[in-house]
């Protein structure tokens, strides 16, 4: 019997928020914990299909699982690796064929810049891994290296973003595995990193450059002979590390000259169309001043700079003074702040307590606001996603928990505030509190682009706005010690072409 190993490591790092990641904020599964995933429809759910499927039998070590936060202590890839390395030698005692990783991309430890190609030069160091085929599948927002793809038979990274395809990428990664096992022939794995970063908010594939250029990728593999898959990578630009950026790899069995051919072509439409990448943003106060009832459907105002996914604390409070200024009856923000939650249990449903709300996480925000608030209802803040292709479930699967949560009114103002920073990627997160968020006036919305499957079909209109936190659009402000030197838009490039020594 076919018999694969499996481990994952998945954490999406801010270079440039104060926090540590200890091993406390990773959800940790083991051994059969990683089995009995079989069906949550998370990205390892999608590699689980492909292994039910073929009837392989599976070897699982560990699969660490974090969100996005700050730099993770290198002291938890360390304990990674000593729970994968003894599990993965005993497999190979007994007999390896194959191994698949789940990763994210975008990790960045206290002492290494690339943790995804550090696993895969340890576990190639590893006596009997040296030529086993290694798959794996990353999120868009990874930072590709070249290490990577020279240590790596194939890493498929989403299509969609928002992240619609966690489990069909994996599905992708699973069959390439497959069919290398199969046929006998392994594929090469191509790299070429771009001078190139776009924030978050610029990588949408609903239009615009990356549109553009997964498009080109998907005509390559349908037109260019021996060409698997064709990746564009966003890339995350919060991590400051010398690859970040937009990159592009492809997966062939085809010619090394049609290999360098798709990437430079890639290359030249990313060049081509990079201011695109940089996302208008409208000011905050001045929506909101202009903003007039009557709407069908809520009107959004999204913070990228508090981009809960992006690693921000999600306590912002410019949305939230905003809405308060201007008195907007109807209006509705989330607050991740687990000392006003807990604040809350002294009282009450139905009665009024004063208490700081938010403005703790970041000190670019002009800190909390004190408000008289009305206890609404609270709960433990588990609910199930409505939408079970949500970017949510590729991580941490169907069943969300928010932590002890409370709902609060002051004047027109609804409040959710949650003890855990969640993503507003479902609107099950609101209904789950007794709020119908169609019947809001505005939203505040702590993301970039991920909301959109929700909210984009309830809103009446969208704002980007621009707001003070550590996700910023405006990249250029961000004080980069590490990425390579020179890059767009944080220097003076110019010309039609890509710049040649920054494309290898």
């Amino acid at each position: 019997m076919t018999r694969i190993f499996i481990a994952g490591i998945f954490h999406e790092t801010h270079s440039f928020t104060p926090d540590i990641t200890g091993l406390d904020r990773f959800t940790i599964h083991r051994g059969q914990q990683i089995l009995a995933r079989r069906g949550d429809a998370s990205q390892l759910d999608g590699f689980l299909s492909v292994a039910e499927r073929e009837g392989w039998e599976l070897v699982p070590s560990a699969i660490y699982t974090g969100g996005a936060s700050g730099i993770v202590d290198h002291a938890v890839f360390e304990q990674f690796w000593s729970e994968v390395k003894p599990v993965l030698e005993r497999a190979l005692a007994e007999g390896l064929d194959g191994i698949h990783l789940s990763l994210h991309g975008a990790m960045v430890t206290s002492e290494c810049d690339d943790p995804e190609g550090e696993l895969l030069a340890r576990i190639r160091a590893v006596k009997g891994a040296e030529n086993l085929p290694i798959f794996g599948v990353g999120d868009l927002h990874g930072t590709l290296t070249p290490r990577m793809g020279a240590l790596s038979e194939g890493i498929v990274f989403y299509r969609e973003c928002p992240h619609t395809d966690q489990f069909d990428s994996a599905v992708r990664s699973g069959e390439l595995l497959a069919r290398c096992l199969k046929t006998g022939v392994k594929p090469r794995h191509r790299v070429l990193v771009t001078p190139i970063v776009w924030p978050p908010t610029g990588t949408g594939t609903r239009d615009g450059p990356m549109r553009a250029l997964e498009d080109a990728a998907r005509r390559m593999e349908r037109e260019v002979p021996g060409m698997l898959v064709v990746n564009v990578v966003g890339g995350y630009a919060f991590s400051d590390v010398p690859n970040a950026g937009v990159s592009f790899s492809v997966i062939t069995e085809g010619s090394e000259e049609s290999a360098r051919e798709a990437l430079h072509e890639l290359a030249a439409i990313a060049w081509e169309m990079r201011e695109g990448g940089i996302p208008k943003q409208y000011d905050l106060d001045e929506v909101v001043r202009n903003f007039r009832p009557g709407a069908k459907g809520p009107v959004l105002l999204v913070e990228p700079a508090d981009n809960i996914g992006g690693g921000a604390p999600g306590d912002g409070t410019d949305v939230m003074r905003a809405l308060l200024k201007y008195d907007i009856q109807g209006a509705g923000v989330v607050i991740a702040d687990a000392e006003a939650v807990a604040a809350l249990q002294r009282i009450t449903i139905g009665q009024k307590m004063t208490l700081p709300i938010g403005g703790k996480g970041s000190p670019l925000d002009p800190g909390p606001v004190t408000l008289e608030v009305e206890l609404v209802s609270r709960s433990d803040g588990t609910f199930e996603l409505e939408d079970k292709h949500s970017h949510l479930v590729g991580s941490l699967g169907k069943i969300i928990h928010m932590g002890p949560s409370a709902v609060v009114r002051h004047k027109g103002l609804t409040i959710l505030l949650t003890s855990r920073k969640m993503p507003p990627f479902d609107l099950g997160q609101w209904r789950s509190q007794g709020i119908n968020p169609e019947e809001l006036s505005m939203i505040g919305i702590k993301a970039a682009v991920g909301h959109r499957v929700a909210y984009g079909k309830i809103a009446s209109a969208e704002f980007t706005v621009n707001t003070s936190g550590p996700c910023t659009s405006d990249i250029t402000r961000l004080p980069y010690k590490r990425l390579r030197r020179p890059v767009f838009p944080l220097d003076s490039l110019s010309g039609d072409r890509v710049p040649e020594d920054m494309t290898a």
